[in-house]
């Protein structure tokens, strides 16, 4: 199932060979909505940006972009557009939800998840397309039992109903229209319609879990923000919303993407993957290296002056932060992309961010690429990619991107 209609009109580079802005001292730049702005590139300079309370995200909703914003970066209710107190407040109740323990409690039943996909791939048998069959089911399976959405009852989940949200939650700008680039179904009044129906469920579970807790992620941020007070309704049931839906997604299109990668440019590398370990490293180099979507730059504001890197940023700045060309600063990383993917990263990532806004589901991703790499390769190490990466059509119309099929063999 398409998360968004397949471009077949133009050929699109792969994310991990998309352009990147070369690490450079800061300098002024223009955002596509024509906001001047400064653009940080180089790796130092970005973790510093990213961690100085100075720089702010809150009231940058609609800065930026040519076009309209998807809802889930565009909500003020969003943790992502907010500072400050509010968003320490929300901040600390996520982290209550997300301990060390609850996260490595999670681990074995997220493996098994993962043995089973590979599993029916198996039985299946070849040819096989990897994005229904694959990059989708794992995370699909994962943020169900995750968020207590696979039982019986008014909370059950099927998978139709979380891509009809999530198309509405992540259309973006003016492809949210059922046309050949747009995300189907997410537009004009269809789109608001949808979001309403998703709000709606999410606070009722809520509610639910409020009322009747369990041992699922809801129940826990809902017992957190109860605890610590504080919290607006309308931010917990847009974060319950967000981890649902834009959670689900971001694995699926991250997967499905390094696995373009591996098997179309790095068949070498694939049986290696089978050593648990390289399949560790291998996952934290493509989640550095392969962006989630084409947008090169998140926005910030400066409230005071600033140096970065011996430039004064004024305040009142806005403020384009690249974390690819950071990840790409060739005096952190000489090496690229092109390296040994079973080397470890000479130095930690920016790709899940920095600072207070460092993303909060960086763990599951992490651990769903860990395991979908080694277990799939342990099961089909002469797993390979039937069409050229030149030729794979694009999922496009909301804030990830990745292959509309990804036909295999073995």
């Amino acid at each position: 199932m398409d998360s968004a209609a397949a471009d077949t009109r133009t050929t699109l580079p792969p994310l991990h060979r998309l352009p990147t802005t070369p690490a450079q001292p800061p300098h002024p730049t223009t955002l596509p909505d024509g906001t001047p702005a400064w653009l940080i590139t180089r790796y130092h300079d970005v973790r510093q940006v990213l961690g100085d309370p100075r720089v702010t995200r809150a009231d940058l909703h609609d800065v930026g972009t040519a076009g309209a914003t998807a809802d889930v970066a565009a909500n003020p209710a969003s943790l992502f557009n907010q500072d400050g107190p509010a968003h320490r407040r929300l901040r600390g109740t996520v982290q209550r939800a997300f301990t060390p323990r609850a996260i490595a409690g999670w681990q074995p039943w997220v493996a098994a998840a993962v043995q089973q996909s590979v599993d029916r791939l198996v039985a299946a048998g070849p040819p096989a397309d990897l994005v229904p069959a694959f990059a989708r089911p794992v995370p699909f399976a994962v943020t169900t039992r995750l968020m207590g959405l696979d039982g019986d009852g008014p909370d059950h989940l099927d998978e139709e109903r979380l891509h009809r949200w999530t198309v509405a939650l992540l259309a973006q700008g003016d492809e949210q229209g059922d046309g050949p680039t747009g995300a189907e179904g997410a537009d004009g009044a269809d789109h608001g319609d949808t979001l309403a129906e998703f709000g709606a469920f999410m606070g009722e579970l809520v509610a639910r879990r409020r009322r009747e807790p369990g041992d699922d992620l809801v129940s826990r941020l809902v017992r957190a923000a109860d605890q610590d007070g504080g919290v607006p309704e309308e931010s917990l049931v847009f974060l319950a919303a967000g981890l649902t839906a834009s959670g689900n997604e971001s694995v699926a299109g991250a997967l499905a993407n390094a696995l373009v990668y591996v098997l179309g440019e790095r068949p070498e590398h694939w049986p290696r993957l089978a050593d648990p370990d390289v399949a560790e490293r291998t996952a934290e180099r493509l989640l550095h290296y392969i962006p989630l979507g084409d947008d090169e730059a998140t926005i910030r504001r400066t409230t005071a002056p600033i140096e970065v890197g011996g430039v004064t940023v004024p305040a009142g700045a806005v403020v384009a932060v690249s974390l690819g060309s950071a990840n790409r600063d060739p005096a952190v990383y000489p090496d690229g992309l092109d390296a040994d993917l079973g080397l470890p990263l000479p130095a930690p990532t920016l790709a899940f961010s920095a600072g207070p806004h460092y993303c909060i589901g960086a763990w599951r991703v992490r651990l769903e690429m860990r395991e979908s790499l080694h277990r799939l390769a342990t099961a089909l190490p002469g797993l390979r990619l039937t069409v050229p990466v030149a030729e794979l059509a694009w999922q496009l119309g909301g804030t990830t991107r990745s292959p509309a099929r990804l036909p295999v063999d073995w």
